[in-house]
């Protein structure tokens, strides 16, 4: 059997395999929401309103996480708590009062611009579930993310809103919305991701690659890439569906809660 050199933890394929499934055990439960973006899409009941609510959260969630769920949670009151009839009976006046929003550089037109390209979304191309599911390859969404962005902005758009959703054939981890990716997609069965997609299937999944998934990673030997880019995503994707073929980013609990919580 191999042995996979870990630095202080070495250890082989199935000791690694069973520490990361405790791993993932110990975080993949309700209390993991208190405090990440994913409590956000869970306000909601109606399907459209917990799949915008989660895409515009997933948007903005790069870094400080209290200061990321705070301002997820003043997108949703700009919107009236309603994403859905927001998105699809907005007025001008009620595009005009987003301006006030700012989160990092994703600022109040940026917000307007997404309000657009969401409801050209839904309107013209029968919502997020159908735009993602299409153009899925046999193990991976991430053509369907560059085929997404592509329809997103083919209405007229503020250019500089274009680098809010990453393109992963340009070589990006797009950590962001693989992770809404995830939430939406990923049937857990613990109350965390929502699972409320079922036409794209987990196995196809890609973990949210980020600075404390990726530092973990290269600890355990399941990345050795140094950037944290696409093709560090694809090494990364490789030896998780090793493990779980079927749900292999059940393991993103696993790294990030050993980056996040315990400094591993």
């Amino acid at each position: 059997m191999s042995t996979i050199n870990t630095g202080a933890l070495p250890m082989d394929f199935l000791e690694l395999q069973s520490f990361l499934n405790e791993k993932v055990a110990l975080y993949n439960n309700p209390d993991f929401i208190e405090s990440d973006p994913v409590q956000i899409p869970h306000l909601f009941s109606l399907k459209e309103d917990i799949e915008i609510a989660g895409f515009l959260s997933a948007t903005i969630a790069w870094g400080n996480r209290k200061m990321i769920i705070k301002n997820a949670h003043r997108m949703m009151e700009l919107m009236g708590n309603s994403p859905y009839d927001f998105i699809m009976s907005h007025t001008d006046d009620d595009i005009a009062r987003l301006e006030s929003f700012v989160h990092r550089t994703f600022n109040g037109k940026d917000f307007g611009s997404f309000v657009k390209g969401l409801q050209h979304i839904y309107k013209n191309h029968g919502g997020l579930e159908t735009v993602f599911s299409k153009n899925q390859e046999e193990d991976s969404l991430q053509k369907s993310i560059h085929e997404f962005k592509k329809v997103f902005f083919e209405i007229e758009h503020l250019p500089r809103s274009q680098k809010h959703i990453s393109d992963p054939l340009n070589n990006s981890a797009a950590k962001r919305i693989n992770m809404y990716l995830r939430w939406m997609v990923r049937q857990d069965n613990k109350g965390v991701d929502l699972g409320i997609w079922k036409n794209i299937p987990p196995a196809k999944l890609s973990c949210p690659l980020d600075v404390h998934s990726g530092n973990v990673a290269r600890k355990l030997a399941l990345l050795s890439r140094k950037q944290n880019d696409g093709k560090a995503l694809a090494e990364l994707d490789l030896n998780l569906r090793k493990m779980d073929p079927l749900d292999p980013v059940k393991y993103d609990f696993a790294l990030f809660g050993l980056g996040v919580f315990e400094g591993f």
